[in-house]
Parts: C-alpha cells; structure tokens; sequence
C-alpha cells in the first residue's frame, strides 16, 4: 500500500513512482488480495519555519541539568569492568576478579532491580558474556563439565545462505501455489524460489529432520493457532526458526521452538529464572508466539509484515514503512531497508510452507514422522530430582528430562509449583513411590533396584552411605536377604551423593549470586546442590566465612555422569531465593 502526501503533484509522483518501478523485480505470480488494511502512517510534512532565537539568559544562571543515576552507575561499573579486563589480560587473575566482584557488587546493590531497567539489564548480561569468555584459573573447576544442552537452531545456518535461484524450481513451485491451500498468502518471487532451491539440495536434511519432529507436535501448535486465532500455517514459522526444537538456541541468544528473547518472552508471560525457561515449554511458547503474531497482525495489517517484525521487533519494520511510505515487505526488501536477515526471513518460511504443503513434488512423502508423546500431568510443590522421578517411575533420567524441556536444571523448583509430566499412565505409580521419600530429601535420596550379588554394605559403599541407614529407611533386618530386581530407598545426606566432586558435571557459564546476611559456604552450597569445597574453589575462599564478599560465582551442575543403576548419580542444583540473576541468554 502506497502512502503519499498531500504536497506531491501528479507528475511528481507518477516520476517517483516510475523510478522506484524500475527497482523492483518482477514476480512470477501475481501478489494475492491484501488480507487487511495497513493502519495509516503519518505523512511527511514540509519543516515549519524555525523561529527566530529568543534572547537566553546568561550561562551562569541556566539550571545544571539532572544527573542520570543510572547512567553514572553504568559509568562506574564499566570502569571496574574495564580494570578486570587490564588485570586479566596482564596475567593478574586475583586482581581481575576483585575488579569484577566489585563491578557485580555496584550494579547488585544498587536500590534499583537489575531487570528493572534495560540499561541495567543489559549490563548485567554484557558483564556476565564477558565473564564468561574469559579463561581465568580462580573461576574454572578442572572436572570435566558440559555445557546445558541446547539445539543449534536452524534459521542461523539456513539465514546465513545466498542460494541461486534455478528457473526450472521457480517453474515448478509457481505452478504448485496456484493448486496449494493455505490460510497464508503465498507467492512466487526470485528470494522464495532461491530457498526452495536451496531446500531441494544443500538444505535437504535440514527440512527433513524438522518435518520428522513436526509429527510430534502439529496437532498442538495447530490447535492452539486456531484457539487463537491466527493462521495455522504460522506453523511453519516454527518449523523454520527451530525445525520443532524446544532447546533450540540462536546465536543471539534467541531460544525454544519459536525462537523468542528474553525481553520479548517477558512480556507474554514465559517465566524465566534460574529454574526454569518456558521459552522451551513447547505448550507456553506456542500460545505465546500466536498471541504475539496477532499483535503483529494487528499493528501492521499483513502478515508478511508481521512475519518481518517478528524476526526483527516491530519498531524496525514501522521505521522501514515510515521511510519508504510503503506497507508492503516486497517494497520494503527491494528498496533494501530492513536487516538482511529479516529480508531472508520471510522467503525462507514461504519456501519452507510451500515444500512442507507439497511433499510429494519434493521427495517429502515418506517420512517415518515422529509421534505425539502424551503425558500425565502432575502439580507439585517440591523440589525433586528428576532421576528420582525415572526411578520412581521405572524410565530413564533422559526421559523425564526430555518431557519437561522448561527445566534448565535436573531439579524442579523449590518455592513455587511446577507442572511435572510424567510418561503416560505413570502418574499414580509416581505418587505412591515418592510418598515414601521425605519430602525435604527428594532432591537427595535416590531409589536402587537391587541386581544380583548386591548387599546393602555394597550398595551402601555406592551411594556414600552406611548399610544400618539403608536397612532403618527400608524396615530391614540385619539378617535379611536382598531379593533382585526389589526397589531399596536410599537416604542420602545432603551434599553426599557418589563422587559428587569427581563426576559431576557443570555449566560453563557463570551464575552470579548475591551474597545475604547469615549466609556461608555450606548454606550456599546447599542450596545450590553442590558441594562447599567446588564454592571455595570457584571464589578462592579458605573458609566457609563470606565477610566482605558481596557476590559469589557459581557453575550449576548440568548432567548426571553416573549409571543410576550402579551408583547415585550426582547431585542437581536446588533452588535459591537470594538467586538474583542467572547467566544471559538461557
């Protein structure tokens, strides 16, 4: 949709308008009617007259302007930043670190929320990245650790690509739109033709793993499009952006099936903290991204638009449309005025719904897809480790894992409730196996099935553990027999679980945690689930006193790396009310 000014004579516009045509390549198929009226943008207007300066008073009288409090804070924070680095860089890593606890401690203990401003926030997060991407001795453990598992997410490799466009494949999929249903406007253009092109060959692969998952979640995604309201294509967005997964990860930090930030999940209700990401909840994100899609829709009237401002947020569409006068994102990507990724975005997702509709024409049809994967549903108010629930339960730690993706540790939070999914039908086993274990000790005590040759000295040698606890848990006498395949309650004291030390493994990035009165090594270790030794190591502390430390650094264990059917498994991290922040981009 053009939009003019009153100011422009006819002649004038038909020769901007014959400039721009000759700007503009040709589609192959003619644009579909407009779904909906662009809303109207405020025409340019000539600049008024400026008006003669008024006489100013002396500069002596003039008010001092007001001081940015957060802008001076930043300021001093920055300082200390840049210290940390100097010492860092000249080899110093004691003097690094205190620079940087100073820099967290000025930015932590200021009266205002870390999240509360973006400035803030952003600062917290450039600290943290950069803490993170240095190498220093006193703030690396030397066990083996993993970093969280995540998922490269798709759009990343596809986006960055420039593929030809083959007229023989522009043909073919002109030809296909014209018999292809779909409640999204489709159209053939050189950009769309280049990813179908690249989809065919190089991408192939790509297209196919997201169509294989896609079979586990499209009845979802699509049901919830509709409650909503928006298109169920928009389905393919998804497939797109994360090719269905849940722990997908951009490379600017954008995560789950729909690819959200942070700052954007916030607004739609994902709760992000140190315990969970419904980011990569595939239920929550999706209502989520339909309800944002449909603002989108709202504002910009066209869902091209939309789909652009989605990729690159609202405002740096708006601005394109401002400075072309065209509502249009056809206009817009050959006048070349929004990002280039956002220009490859809505091609590549137009390709992929093509492909996706049509599998036959593209060698799609005989995928063995996956299947939807129902779960009990179960509302818990305690923490507990999740392989404590696979042994209650009788399924692997991976399993319970991957029906819980929101989860970015092995432990259910603490202090508020949690909908925990259970494998199908496993819901009252569940309830009548962890009815057994202390409720302040689920994230400790562990289940064992007893294998031949095992006794409860053995047993209890495995998990850290004395025999005479073992028996007094289970109602065992000295003399009983181990029967195989039985299930023996193991109580564990907190922080004693098998090789916690030696095997556990942790994040490679940094958690910040905000050091209160009362606290010690030992309370904070505990509830994090990991033991005061590793504190002391990561913080160079020679004691369990923290006087004068205002903040602490802290890896969170992120994989078990023991068998749970030999020995307990390492410990998740329990959760913390004095966390303040976690590190970026999870």
């Amino acid at each position: 949709m053009k939009v003019t000014t009153h100011l422009l004579g006819a002649g004038l516009a038909l020769a901007l308008f014959a400039a721009t045509a000759c700007q503009t390549a040709r589609p192959t198929a003619a644009r579909p009617p407009a779904q909906a009226n662009a809303p109207p943008l405020v025409a340019a207007s000539r600049p008024a007259p400026i008006p003669a300066a008024k006489p100013q008073p002396p500069a002596d009288s003039a008010p001092a302007p007001q001081a940015d409090p957060v802008v001076e804070l930043i300021a001093s924070v920055e300082k200390e930043y840049q210290s940390g680095l100097d010492q860092a860089k000249a080899g110093n890593p004691d003097a690094a670190r205190q620079s940087f606890d100073h820099a967290f401690g000025l930015l932590m203990g200021s009266p205002e929320d870390v999240h509360s401003d973006p400035r803030l926030e952003q600062e917290f997060n450039r600290l943290l990245a950069g803490m993170n991407s240095l190498d220093l001795p006193d703030l690396q453990q030397t066990d083996n650790f993993t970093a969280q598992k995540t998922e490269p997410a798709p759009i990343d490799e596809v986006n960055a690509t420039t593929p030809p466009v083959d007229p023989n494949v522009e043909a073919k999929a002109a030809a296909e739109i014209k018999l292809t249903h779909s409640d999204l406007p489709l159209m053939m253009t050189d950009p769309v033709a280049a990813y179908i092109n690249y989809f065919s060959d190089r991408g192939h692969g790509v297209l196919e793993r997201a169509l294989i998952r896609d079979g586990r979640y499209d009845a979802m995604i699509r049901g919830i499009l509709k409650e909503e309201g928006v298109p169920q294509d928009l389905i393919y967005l998804a497939q797109a952006e994360s090719g269905f997964h849940p722990l997908a990860l951009s490379r600017a930090g954008a995560r789950g099936m729909w690819q959200f930030m942070s700052s954007r999940a916030r607004g739609y209700g994902l709760e992000r903290n140190q315990w969970v990401d419904e980011r990569q909840d595939p239920e929550k994100s999706t209502r989520a991204a339909a309800r944002h899609l449909k603002d989108l829709y709202r504002e910009f009237g066209d869902w091209y638009l939309a789909m652009a401002a989605y990729n690159s947020g609202p405002g740096t569409v708006q601005q394109a449309v401002k400075r072309t006068g065209y509502a249009d994102f056809w206009e817009l990507y050959k006048r070349d005025v929004l990002p280039q990724e956002t220009r490859n975005y809505v091609p590549i997702i137009l390709a992929v719904t093509i492909m996706a509709k049509n599998p036959a024409q593209y060698g799609l049809d005989k995928l063995a897809r996956d299947q939807p994967v129902p779960s009990d549903r179960l509302i818990i108010d305690y923490p507990v480790d999740l392989r404590l629930v696979g042994e209650c339960v009788g399924a692997s730690p991976e399993t319970v894992q991957d029906l819980n993706p929101s989860l970015l540790r092995w432990t259910t939070p603490k202090d508020e409730p949690f909908e925990l999914h259970l494998p199908l039908g496993a819901k009252d086993q569940y309830l009548a196996a962890i009815s057994g274990i202390p409720r302040d000790m689920r994230v400790w005590w562990r289940y064992h099935k007893v294998v031949s040759g095992d006794t409860l000295a053995s047993i209890a040698r495995s998990y850290r553990t004395t025999p005479q606890a073992i028996a007094r848990a289970n109602q065992l006498a000295a003399k009983d027999g181990l029967e195989p395949d039985a299930r023996l309650m193991i109580p564990i004291a907190p922080g004693r679980h098998a090789a916690a030390e030696d095997a556990q493994s942790y994040s490679r990035h940094l958690t910040v945690y905000r050091v209160r009165r009362g606290d010690t090594v030992q309370s904070v270790a505990e509830n994090f689930n990991v033991s005061p030794s590793m504190v002391r190591r990561w913080n160079r502390l020679r004691s369990d006193s923290l006087r004068g430390r205002r903040v602490l650094y802290i890896r969170l264990p992120v994989a078990p790396s023991v068998s749970p059917t030999r020995r307990a498994d390492s410990s998740k991290p329990k959760p913390s009310n004095n966390l303040r922040a976690a590190s970026p981009k999870t």
